[in-house]
Order: structure tokens, then sequence, then C-alpha cells
């Protein structure tokens, strides 16, 4: 465990650090922050025909309002997190890579629907709007990241126990009891018990 999560930490701080540089920043971040933008247009646009996005602002042409989405709404830290937990997890390289894969998918499902959600919220209420951004999403992100891992978790366990070949016992297994056999009855003799021995006393000789 200690390993574990020393070993978390390390990753961590690894990857938020490339995460950070310039050159990350302008080939990986800004244009997957782009591109969720415009699959959060494509996903809007199917039910309303006023959403538009241009780079990674989100924003309705009616009303003039719009979000943007910034470093910390893109989803990119939580996977950091999630990936760092994998990668430190003891498991299976071919397992790794398919947490690292439903990962992505799951967090950045999610922070789509975040995204989408305050959107709305913004154009219904402010309040409402900086309590979700602040607050409510940050936490539900950071669930989804944990509930992501344990289920990954848990599934590599049942995998390995499937595995693994079964453990012969501790001690080996009693004898089955061997059965009795029944003894039969002696026979009662046909006669009257009859002693057959001799009378060896002396003949009584008669007194004068």
């Amino acid at each position: 465990m200690l390993r574990f999560f020393l070993l978390f930490v390390f990753l961590q701080l690894s990857l938020f650090g490339i995460n950070m540089l310039g050159v990350v920043q302008q080939h990986v971040v800004l244009p997957w922050t782009a591109l969720l933008a415009r699959i959060c247009v494509w996903l809007v646009t199917l039910f309303d025909s006023t959403a538009a996005a241009a780079g990674k602002v989100l924003w309705n042409t009616v009303t003039g309002f719009g979000v943007s989405i910034e470093p910390g709404c893109n989803g990119i830290e939580a996977c950091i997190v999630l990936f760092a937990a994998v990668i430190a997890f003891p498991s299976t390289w071919r397992h790794k890579l398919l947490g690292l894969a439903l990962g992505f998918v799951a967090v950045q499902g999610l922070n789509v629907v975040r995204v989408i959600s305050l959107f709305y919220l913004g154009q219904w209420n402010t309040a409402v709007f900086n309590f979700a951004h602040e607050y409510l999403w940050q936490a539900l992100i950071m669930l989804d990241v944990l509930i992501v891992w344990l289920l990954w978790v848990r599934a590599g366990s049942k995998a390995q126990a499937r595995s693994e070949p079964p453990q012969p016992p501790d001690e080996p297994p009693a004898p089955p009891p061997q059965p009795v056999q029944p003894v039969a009855p002696r026979a009662a003799p046909a006669g009257p018990l009859v002693s057959s021995s001799l009378d060896l006393s002396p003949p009584v000789r008669p007194s004068a």
C-alpha cells in the first residue's frame, strides 16, 4: 500500500507538470478543449438550434450567453488523477490499458454533461450556476473518478481469481468410513450340554 501511495503521488506530480508545459498546452490541451466544445454543440443542437461554438467557448446565438471551457473544466485534470491511480495499482498492463481507455471515456462523458448543464444553468440563474460550477460538479467529477477506479480494481480482482488454479486444502481429507461386516450368529447345539469328562475318583470301600 505504501508503494502504491508513493507511486500515485509521483505520477500525479509528473503528469501535472507535463500538462503545464507550453508545448503540451498548445498541441494537446487547447485542441482537445476546442474539440470538447464542438462535441457539446453537436449534442445541444440536436434539440436546440441556438447553440454555437467558437474555439473553446459554447454560446447561445440569441441571448449571447456563453461558457468558456477553461483548464479544470476540460476533464484533463480528473483524467490525470485517474491515470495515476490506475498505473500505480499493481495489475497487468493489459488490464491497465483497459482501465485507462474506459476511464477516459467515463470521465469525459460526464464532463460533457457538466458543460452542457452549466451552459443552461447560466442562462437560468447565475447563483445556481456559480454553486454548480465551483462546488457541485467538482465533487461529482472526482466522485466519478473514484467510482471508476474502484470498479476497475474489482474487475481485476475477479479476473485474477478466475485465472488462478484452485488452492489445495491444508489437510488431506479424512478417508471414508469402512463398512462394518455383519457377524453371523453361532448355531445353538442340537442336544443338552453334557460333560464328557471321566470320573477318576477312587472307588469307595465298604466299612468293616
